[in-house]
């Protein structure tokens, strides 16, 4: 491990000579470029340097219980303990740090919604879970767009997509991706039983445009009105687009802009935001260990958390955690279950390294 290590601090240090060179800061892609790369390495050259230190400050130690002064043997059995403490704490940390790092982490995110089994009621929690997902975002000091909705007369989702841009977003919300299950009295239940509903979540990361070409030719536009559940500006323009993908045979809608051109770019942004996902799952699949080391398959088809109203709780199946505080969650409240989540995933890494 020392032997890597090193090798990225002087990877490091080669970048902090290039950023000063002004070819280099002349050249905004390629600085943008070399920033990024020393941000994330930039722990692990830290990291590295505090394991370093402990490891001085125990030599030291060492030396001074082995010179036998009596006066220093106490305050030097005493520093010994605590840079052995330091030593292995930074080590496992060190070894978190240099697990293969997800090149999608640091990307936006476009996140799609679907109402599954429960018609209205299914539609009513995709509302909710949107409603979350914003509030978790304003929370993080994220941007969210709205990018299509399909709704009910009710005031719910049959589908939405939005795309939430802010640093890391990825990284925090990917693990969310999968069927969220809901059990509740509806609103349109008289006799108040409780129902099961179930609602699709789909976490993808936004694709660069170097990501993903396409071909014009592959592509066909058509225009309409906006539908939805009402509004001045429904229905009384063609402004809305319909975009379909002749290889694949997706089908983009987006009518949240006035502009037909602005929806135009917000189908083709959606678009390869879908073709690169398409082409990451591929990938994904062929690499059947990297399933063992993560929480979850990322199987959309995977039920991987329950709200239950009644008992105001929420359990995420994957980690098999609990939390009792199913309004401050649905408020936005995100971070203790993405944490933990993160925790599992990093200790199934570890555990999938060390066996291998």
């Amino acid at each position: 491990m020392t032997e890597k290590l090193d090798q990225i601090v002087e990877k490091f240090n080669k970048i902090e000579a290039e950023l000063l060179d002004p070819a280099v800061v002349s050249d905004p892609a390629k600085y943008r470029e070399l920033m990024k790369e020393r941000k994330n390495i930039l722990p692990v050259v830290e990291k590295y340097t505090e394991y370093k230190s402990y490891l001085q400050s125990k030599a030291e130690a060492e030396e001074i219980l082995a010179s036998g002064d009596n006066d220093l043997y106490e305050l030097a059995k005493a520093e010994l303990e605590e840079a052995d403490e330091n030593v292995k704490k930074s080590y496992e940390e060190l070894k978190i740090l240099l697990l293969p790092r997800d090149p999608n982490d640091d990307k936006n995110v476009v996140i799609e919604i679907r109402g599954g089994a429960g018609g209205d009621e299914a539609a009513l929690f995709s509302y909710v879970l949107y409603r979350m997902y914003c509030m978790y975002a304003d929370s993080m000091k994220w941007k969210t767009e709205l990018m299509y909705c399909n709704e009910t007369e009710l005031g719910g989702f049959k589908e939405v997509s939005f795309t939430i841009t802010g640093d890391g977003a990825y990284s925090r919300l990917k693990f969310e991706s999968g069927v969220h299950r809901v059990q509740r009295v509806p609103e349109t239940e008289a006799q108040g039983r409780i129902h099961t509903s179930t609602v699709t979540v789909a976490v993808l990361p936004e694709a660069d445009d170097v990501e993903v070409e396409i071909n014009p030719a592959d592509i066909k536009f058509e225009t309409c009105k906006s539908s939805g559940a009402g509004g001045q500006h429904i229905n009384k323009t063609e402004s809305a687009i319909r975009l379909y993908h002749k290889p694949t045979g997706i089908i983009i809608e987006c009518q949240d802009e006035r502009s037909q051109f602005k929806n135009k770019d917000k189908a083709l942004k959606l678009l390869k935001t879908k073709l690169y996902d398409m082409k990451r799952q591929e990938q994904h699949d062929k690499i059947a260990n990297e399933r063992k080391s993560q929480v979850g398959t990322g199987d959309r088809s995977e039920r991987i958390r329950t709200y239950n109203y009644p008992q105001s709780r929420v359990t995420d199946h994957r980690i098999n955690m609990t939390v009792y505080s199913l309004e401050a969650f649905l408020n936005g409240d995100l971070n203790a279950m993405i944490d933990a989540l993160i925790t599992a995933d990093t200790a199934a890494k570890l555990s999938a390294e060390a066996d291998n």
